[in-house]
Parts: C-alpha cells; sequence; structure tokens
C-alpha cells in the first residue's frame, strides 16, 4: 500500500461485534451488537460494508462472508476499563483508562453532590435520573419554564447534563452553571467524563426543541494522544460530530458539528473532495443515541442501511493514497436488558484503492493498533505512556 496522504477514521458509535472475554464483569452476557441487529430485521442491506468484509467479523443472517473482501478486517479488543464512548475513543488514539469513569445510571447523582450544586448556582434541582434529553424536556420543561428551577439528568455515558431554556433560563446562566457541575465533578467520587449544557427553546409541552447551542464540558485527556503528535507535526486533525468534545479540542485542527449520523457522512464526503494532509476522524452518534439506548433494533438496521448508501458514496471519492478506517468505541446491543453499553469487541475495516492483498489479520488487544497505524504511516511514533502497535506492514 502507498504512504496514504489522508486518513479517514469513521467511529459508527456503539456498533460492537461480539462480547469480549470479561463481558460478564461488566454485566454483558452473550451480547452481540451488530449480530443481533440482524437476527431481529427480515431484511438487512449493507452491500458496501459486506464489500468491506464486516460479515467476515461475526455472522449476520442476511449478509454473507464474501471471498474477496475490499482491504483488511480485525476484530479489535478493548484493554481499557470501561464501556464508555471517553474510554473507547481515547484508546482509539493510545491511551489506556485503567479507573473508569463514574455513571450514575441506577440512582442519579448523590444527594451531597446536588446540594451542592444547588448552593453553588442557586438553582433547585429537577430530574436527576438517567432519561433520554427530549423526554425529559417534555416531563420538566414546562416546570423549569414557571419555577426557575434547573433539569439536570444523566444516562448510560459518564456525564452530567442540564438542560436550560434558552428564553427564560437564559443561556449564559446555563454555560455558568454547568461550569460549577464541572468543577464539582472533578471530586474523585463524582468524576464524569463529561458535563454538558443542553439549551432548548419552546414555551409549553409538545413545542420544546433542543437548539444547535449545546456545549460539553469534558476531560482533557491525561496523557498526549495521536491526534496531539499529528497536530504538533503540522499535520491536519479534522474531526467531523463529537470528536472535538471528547478530546476537548486536544489535537485538533478543524472541527465540523453534525446533525445527525447522515450529515456526518455527508460532511465527510464533501472532505472528500477537499485537499489536506493527514487525519479526517468522524464519530456518528445517532446508532448510539438514537437506537442503542433505546433498545430499537429495527431503527438501528434502517441508520446502518442509511450509512452503507453514504459509504458507497465515500467509496468512489476516495484517491489512490486515502486510508480509510471503520471502526467503533464500544457496544450497545439493542436487543440487550437495560439501557446500557455493552462490552465488546470493535470491527478494524481498512481499505485504499492501492492495497494489492485482503484479508482477515489476528484478533487485536486494543483499540489503539489504529492511533499507532495513523501515526507510523506518516513516519511518527506514539507518544509517551501511550499504547497500541502498528498494522500498517500489515497493510499491503
Amino acid at each position: 500500500m502507498k504512504q496514504a496522504k489522508r486518513v479517514f477514521v469513521i467511529v459508527i458509535d456503539s456498533l460492537g461485534i461480539g462480547v469480549m472475554p470479561d463481558g460478564e464483569k461488566f454485566g454483558d452476557v452473550g451480547v452481540n451488537t451488530l449480530g443481533h441487529i440482524s437476527e431481529s430485521v427480515e431484511t438487512f442491506r449493507i452491500p458496501a460494508l459486506q464489500k468491506l468484509g464486516i460479515a467476515n467479523l461475526t455472522q449476520l443472517r442476511q449478509v454473507p462472508a464474501v471471498e474477496n473482501p475490499l482491504g483488511y478486517q480485525a476484530a479489535l479488543r478493548e484493554r481499557s476499563n470501561g464501556k464508555d464512548t471517553m474510554t473507547g475513543h481515547w484508546e482509539i488514539m493510545g491511551v489506556e483508562t485503567k479507573k473508569p469513569f463514574k455513571t450514575f445510571t441506577e440512582h442519579g447523582f448523590p444527594k451531597e453532590l446536588i446540594e451542592e450544586l444547588e448552593k453553588r448556582t442557586g438553582h433547585k434541582v429537577i430530574g436527576n435520573k438517567s432519561a433520554s434529553g427530549t423526554e425529559i424536556i417534555e416531563e420538566l420543561g414546562e416546570e423549569e419554564i414557571a419555577t426557575g428551577h434547573m433539569i439536570v439528568y444523566t444516562s448510560a455515558d459518564s456525564v452530567l447534563q442540564i438542560c436550560g431554556n434558552e428564553e427564560t433560563f437564559d443561556l449564559q446562566e446555563l454555560y455558568r452553571c454547568c461550569e460549577i457541575a464541572r468543577e464539582l465533578t472533578m471530586k474523585e467520587e463524582w468524576r464524569v467524563g463529561r458535563v454538558i449544557a443542553r439549551p432548548y427553546v419552546g414555551k409549553k409541552r409538545g413545542e420544546f426543541e433542543r437548539t444547535s447551542n449545546r456545549h460539553d464540558y469534558a476531560l482533557k485527556p491525561p496523557v498526549k494522544t495521536a491526534l496531539n503528535v499529528l497536530q504538533d507535526n503540522g499535520f491536519d486533525v479534522i474531526s467531523v460530530g463529537k470528536i472535538k468534545d471528547i478530546f476537548d479540542g486536544e489535537g485538533i485542527t478543524e472541527a465540523y458539528k453534525s446533525k445527525s449520523s447522515v450529515h456526518g457522512m455527508e460532511q465527510t464526503i464533501e472532505l472528500a473532495d477537499k485537499d489536506f494532509h493527514g487525519l479526517c476522524f468522524v464519530n456518528l452518534v445517532d446508532f448510539d443515541a438514537k437506537w442503542g439506548h433505546r433498545r430499537d433494533p429495527e431503527g438501528y438496521a434502517k441508520e446502518l442501511e442509511m450509512f452503507d448508501e453514504k459509504l458507497a458514496v465515500l467509496l468512489e471519492k476516495l484517491r489512490e493514497d486515502d486510508l480509510l478506517i471503520i471502526t467503533a468505541d464500544h457496544g450497545n446491543d439493542p436487543t440487550y436488558t437495560g439501557t446500557d453499553h455493552t462490552r465488546e469487541k470493535v470491527p478494524f475495516l481498512a481499505y485504499s484503492r492501492s492495497m494489492e492483498g485482503n484479508g482477515m489479520l489476528p484478533e487485536q488487544d486494543t483499540f489503539a493498533v489504529i492511533g499507532a497505524t495513523i501515526l507510523d504511516n506518516f513516519g511518527l511514533s506514539m507518544p509517551e505512556e501511550t499504547i497500541g502497535t502498528s498494522l500498517l506492514s500489515c497493510l499491503k
């Protein structure tokens, strides 16, 4: 394979391909996001992913494995202690998270944290449970508008989210409250990965809509990642979707927010028409947020089919010296109990027009082979205190 001038890494958020060996420790037995989606629906057409060998990694009821796939395939195990968005993405770029981020999915946030948040912000907290953002606004938005109280909620991820009506709560006041929450949740026992401002507009139930003024207050990665190395050496690091938020801007040179996963792919296709030298790093969150957590295998399958259509367009646009890698950050089996992520292996699909070989690679013990492969392609090495060894020599 030629040295790539441009590398595209697309994270299909939560597309696991089978339970990890230690899945039981995380409460996950027999999970397989992609496999169980395929079993749950009557029709499932993903021809572009099929050509890239996705069905060679896990059995799919309607999608046969292919004898000569485009490029290379591997299953990646997660070395970090966790199964959340930040842990997965950070590991892709070399960070091993040994101590998992705190989640408060079962019972909401502790009384002591809520009391301190109320005292510091001057707002009474309502909500304080794990919920869908749109649903909790429908439930409590009118109360917040009438009283000035503050909607606080969480999810299966390590997040504290605060909703505020832009017209009555005020956007700057929402940001101020989130900054206080971020400061409080730096405390070890309350340490969440992200505090998220979730502004919305509307005056009554049925009319509420979230706005694009969301703001994430994330932890910075504890060490330099592959992204920092690229930026420090003058390469472009273009993020699409929530990548910039996940890394708190570290190592990012240019960022694009996405309205949906389809929009994220459209942005990626547009970027394929531009001349850059470095990495385009894409997160497609709808698979996780809309379908995985809501336990909707049919919706997940349809989203994958829409992604596949856009992927076919992107494959046509790739140049001889482009490298495409498709992966995921954790699982979220929509047929499993509860609403939490699932501890799963993820796919590694690598393709370039200049590849002469193809086929299955051995299973890898970390997602970080991706970051290491990218840096190796550009003649760079992984930074100190990171993990991952390059697969570049296998991509022939």
